[in-house]
């Protein structure tokens, strides 16, 4: 693909998420065209919003677009998986969204995780022979994982993208778009 307007992408979370984590890629992609859904686990998305948290308290609620169990990964281009402590840590329990996540990996589509997302990669058998960043608070668990853990704004191994905080978010949003118009990154396998 090479015209993010054609592109549509998936942010999965759940309540929370850290709140510029989601918003701001969600934003940036739709500026640049991008169709974009917020899919949440069945119990959130039907009360059509889920929370963020806002650094150190919670934020706004951010409506949801579709439940978790009735996304098909084939109807899109990328996946993006805000952080937070909360939000990775809730949906590492949720089978549906570890589905999700290794049927984009498996298909060789965009994942773009940032903060503790990557917990979510780690939780999947995604880590291990990466090239990749987190929040420095879980880097010991991204390298016990099996990946080669830098200190960089934004880190892309084969189409998955990772990143380390909020103020990263401008090169993690301009990774993401110039990912999605490279377009399938086929070759990566989840274990």
């Amino acid at each position: 693909m090479s015209d993010i307007r054609q592109a549509k992408v998936l942010i999965v979370a759940t309540d929370g998420f850290e709140e510029t984590e989601l918003t701001v890629p969600q934003n940036r992609l739709r500026q640049a065209g991008a169709t974009v859904h917020v899919a949440a686990p069945q119990s959130r998305a039907a009360k059509e919003s889920i929370r963020g948290w806002d650094q150190t308290d919670w934020g706004k609620n951010v409506a949801v677009d579709k439940d978790l169990e009735s996304i098909s990964p084939q109807d899109y281009d990328a996946l993006i998986l805000p952080g937070g402590q909360i939000n990775p840590d809730k949906l590492r329990l949720e089978p549906k969204a570890l589905e999700v996540i290794r049927s984009f990996l498996e298909s060789g589509k965009v994942v773009a995780a940032i903060c503790h997302a990557p917990w979510l990669l780690i939780e999947v058998g995604a880590a291990k022979g990466r090239r990749m960043t987190s929040f420095a608070s879980i880097r010991t668990d991204v390298i016990n994982a099996g990946a080669d853990w830098t200190d960089e704004p934004v880190v892309t191994d084969r189409g998955l993208i990772t990143s380390r905080n909020p103020g990263d978010l401008d090169a993690f949003c301009a990774k993401i778009i110039e990912e999605v118009r490279e377009g399938n990154h086929g070759g990566r396998v989840a274990a």
